[in-house]
């Protein structure tokens, strides 16, 4: 993945440790969520419901993921997955601090809640929280091992305030072949899309699964691997389970799985087009575009503001709504060579999930950028738009594709 930046990289490790990245959100209204605060709904600029259903509250976790904290909290008021929403979803080795929501009509006392490595920092009566109700993310990141940390001052000056918009390797799943288990869906190939997701091998870093993955796909025995696959692998004993029973009914077996997930693979095939179109641009340095995005009170692109004259180029998330205009020639490539099409993402053998398409900045701003350098290691703090990825940042510096 070619970065914005040509300075030679300072090399290093990400995430060794909780403590080495820290994620905090920012609300709508602006405010960054700090560590160990305790806040209330006035202190944030919001309205408490003394009349609603729901518990707002800040949730401060370390090496949690966002849903199973959520689910864990839910679980000690005794209700289940459907009771929690969230901003935005968090990276699970930080330390991170975010706005979240759980179903509860009674008034109840969150701070009373003890589980290791979570705190509740304040909690208020709300109408819940939604999805994308946030601006962004405020990091701290610590690179350790660094051989060169000296040229990330350079490369701050390079960068000019901003960094390429890829997608981060986590859009595309542990073993790297969300895109291809997506593309299967979206062509009606639910054989090929089922045998990919249960037996795809690429970064498999268990040596045991790796070897359950592999003997299935060669013997397609669903019982015997249902019988050995490890628990933790809950969607793909949803799908061996059902197809042990009724094998050869692939469709079937995937629509069992939970729709985010199975979202998870469409999407994955929408970002690597764009990351193959963003690629391309700046091997050619051209970042011209029909439409362009304005700026929010942040300073970040918004979308709802867009026009020949704004801030920040666009380009799409191609969806079966996409107007063939829109696509340019550098996305019609990457479609191409996928060998699907616009009208496949309607996704016919599973409507649910169906994309229209959407629009992404290419390029966005770095907010409040600083930096500390102490022999090979270096620290630093930037803000950026939801939908960004700050380890695609942080390989503007490392020059490495391997941190995720």
């Amino acid at each position: 993945m070619l970065t914005l930046t040509k300075h030679a990289g300072t090399g290093g490790l990400i995430k060794q440790a909780p403590e080495d990245f820290v994620v905090k959100e920012i609300t709508s209204r602006g405010f960054v969520l700090q560590p160990d605060f305790r806040y209330d709904a006035k202190s944030l600029g919001m309205e408490e419901a003394p009349e609603g259903k729901h518990i707002s509250f800040v949730l401060q976790k370390r090496d949690w993921n966002t849903v199973d904290a959520l689910i864990a909290i839910s679980k000690k008021l005794g209700h289940g997955r459907k009771s929690i929403a969230y901003a935005g979803s968090k990276d699970k080795k930080a330390i991170s601090v975010q706005l979240a929501s759980v179903y509860h009509s009674m008034a109840f006392d969150l701070s009373t809640i003890q589980i290791k490595d979570i705190k509740i920092n304040g909690f208020w009566r709300s109408n819940g929280v939604e999805l994308g109700d946030d601006l962004g993310n405020a990091f701290e990141a610590t690179v350790k091992n660094a051989e060169h940390a000296e040229r990330a001052e350079k490369i701050v000056d390079e960068l000019g305030g901003k960094m390429p918009n890829y997608f981060g390797a986590q859009r595309f799943g542990d073993r790297g072949n969300n895109a291809k288990v997506g593309a299967a869906i979206l062509k009606g190939n639910f054989e090929e899309a089922a045998i990919e997701y249960l037996t795809g091998t690429g970064n498999e870093r268990n040596e045991e699964v790796r070897y359950m993955r592999t003997e299935l796909k060669e013997k397609l025995d669903f019982k015997h691997a249902l019988e050995h696959f490890p628990r933790y692998l809950r969607g793909e004993r949803t799908v061996l389970t059902y197809l042990s029973k009724y094998p050869g009914n692939y469709a079937n077996a995937l629509k069992l799985l939970p729709r985010g997930i199975a979202l998870m693979f469409v999407h994955a095939v929408q970002a690597s087009i764009f990351n193959e179109e963003l690629e391309q641009r700046i091997k050619k340095n051209d970042f011209k575009s029909a439409l362009y995005a304005g700026s929010d009170f942040y300073g970040f692109p918004d979308l709802e503001k867009r026009g020949v004259n704004w801030d920040f180029p666009l380009a799409m998330l191609v969806g079966y709504e996409t107007k063939e205009e829109e696509i340019g020639a550098y996305a019609q490539e990457a479609v191409q060579s996928m060998q699907i099409s616009r009208e496949d993402f309607r996704s016919k053998g599973m409507p649910e999930l169906a994309m229209k398409g959407a629009y992404r900045p290419l390029l966005v701003p770095i907010k409040e950028l600083s930096y500390k350098i102490s022999n090979e290691e270096f620290w630093l703090a930037f803000s950026l738009p939801k939908g960004s990825y700050a380890t695609m940042l942080l390989n503007e510096f490392i020059k490495s594709d391997n941190n995720t």
